[in-house]
């Protein structure tokens, strides 16, 4: 991530955003206001949530809060490797390689599986024709 200049402004309030208070939507893309520091002050334009289904922060700021319909995430939207195999025509192997060569993108869990979100799967299929 690159710093924010001092130029940068919020998405939401139009202020600027200092570097403790930098976040990206990860709806929208967009620059928007979030302290990261209980010592410094700043605004809130904007969440960060855990997704137990994705192991990750998730950013959002206001204006997607406010248009987004609460969307419970759900399992099905995530498959292990055997599963993404099958839904592939991969082997297990094979799609283990692109995965290490940045051709899906994935997550490894502590315990060191792999897994897939199923439009990661449905995209790879895409690019390769299949689908």
């Amino acid at each position: 991530m690159t710093e924010t200049a001092s130029s940068d402004s919020c998405s939401i309030c139009t202020e600027p955003v200092e570097p403790h208070t930098e976040s990206y939507c990860n709806a929208c893309g967009r620059l928007f206001h979030l302290n990261q520091r209980e010592d410094l002050p700043g605004r809130d334009c904007g969440t960060v949530s855990l997704s137990e289904t994705h192991l990750a922060l998730v950013f959002a700021c206001n204006a997607c809060l406010e248009a987004a319909e609460p969307v419970a995430p759900t399992l099905e939207a995530v498959l292990d490797l055997s599963e993404a195999a099958l839904a592939t025509g991969l082997s297990e192997g094979e799609l283990e390689a692109e995965a290490a060569a940045g051709q899906i993108s994935h997550r490894r869990t502590a315990g060191g599986s792999l897994l897939f979100d199923r439009e990661a799967v449905e995209a790879l299929l895409r690019t390769r024709g299949t689908a």
